[in-house]
């Protein structure tokens, strides 16, 4: 059973970092992508990152370019999401979710292509 389970989420100052993880279970194929989206309060969600996890490569959105990094770890059972110099607008759920995609073409990156929603992990950036 395909399982992603967040966690990490914390209340942290402006300027502040924080690393999220995602433990993954039940994959079976190669060709999926990880990607963490989140929700602010009152807000639709956004993606926020996206790892290949075939080649390993990324994808960002400009509003958290040069501040958040993706990786996972050798087995990649569990994903990370480093934030750095978060500020109040970083504020929301972050949801760990998976795409399976074409080999030939690649993952979607968007959210209507995501196959499965972890159930999220709260992050407050507050003083």
């Amino acid at each position: 059973q395909l399982q992603l389970v967040e966690s990490g989420g914390d209340l942290v100052q402006p300027g502040g970092s924080l690393r999220l993880s995602c433990a993954l279970s039940g994959f079976t194929s190669d060709h999926y992508a990880i990607g963490w989206f989140r929700q602010a309060p009152e807000k639709g969600r956004e993606g926020a990152s996206c790892l290949n996890m075939n080649d390993l490569t990324t994808d960002y959105p400009d509003t958290v370019k040069d501040r958040f990094i993706v990786s996972t770890e050798g087995a990649k059972r569990t994903v990370y999401l480093q934030m750095s110099n978060l500020q109040p607008g970083d504020t929301g759920i972050y949801y760990c979710t998976t795409e399976f995609f074409d080999p030939d073409f690649g993952p979607a990156y968007q959210m209507g292509s995501v196959n499965f929603w972890g159930r999220g992990t709260l992050v407050s950036v507050s003083t």
